[in-house]
């Protein structure tokens, strides 16, 4: 069964619809790329699932469970990571502090991450436990924002453009680091521009133009 379902998902923002009708599953293990130009409605997916914007019909299920109706924090709690376009971690705070307030309890169908799990999927971060957010670079916040929301040990995780902005050599380690994320099991959908990343990472890809999603 699918880790991550969605069925008939219409969104949008006051009268103007987003979202047409989208559905789509994800497997554990399973790296799915949401692709799509500015405008097209990925990141108004993404955030509907997470139900930071309230979708007008449809249903999301998390390992079987429909988390349609639940609260944001509901959903984290649940197990389903979400890493923002804008990364969103605290900047007055230390890498430290940032995965700490991240920090969840092991959960028994997901993979479990403390620091040095976290460390030895992003060696970059390491020397960087005591610096706070200000301070690091564009890749290491995007690092940092994807350990901090593995720090809640999530079954499934969504990124959203997470090689927006980046150096070629970052984007190369968040593609080794997605690989290894499969071998946990974690579920992975990202919403991308950069096909050769997505051709490099995903298993199965779709394309969302003008709200509608098609499989590739």
């Amino acid at each position: 069964m699918a880790t991550l379902e969605v069925r008939g998902l219409c969104a949008g923002y006051g009268r103007a619809q987003v979202l047409f009708d989208v559905s789509f599953a994800a497997d554990a293990g399973e790296v799915v790329a949401l692709l799509g130009r500015n405008g097209a409605g990925k990141s108004t997916l993404l955030k509907s699932i997470m139900r930071l914007v309230r979708a007008s019909s449809g249903q999301v299920f998390l390992d079987q469970e429909d988390i349609s109706g639940l609260e944001p924090h509901e959903i984290a709690r649940r197990g389903l990571g979400y890493v923002p376009e804008e990364r969103r971690i605290f900047t007055d705070l230390t890498l430290a502090e940032n995965l700490e307030v991240g920090r969840q309890a092991p959960r028994g169908s997901a993979p479990a991450w403390d620091d040095g799990r976290l460390f030895a999927l992003f060696p970059a971060l390491a020397p960087l436990r005591e610096r706070p957010g200000a301070r690091m670079s564009g890749g290491e916040q995007q690092m940092l924002a994807i350990a901090r929301t593995l720090a809640g040990n999530p079954q499934a995780i969504l990124l959203d453009e997470p090689t927006e902005g980046l150096a070629p050599v970052v984007v190369a380690q968040l593609a080794a680091a997605i690989g290894e994320l499969k071998g946990t099991g974690v579920t992975v959908v990202l919403a991308e521009q950069n096909l050769r990343f997505a051709e490099r990472v995903a298993d199965r890809a779709y394309a969302l133009e003008k709200g509608v999603l098609h499989a590739q």
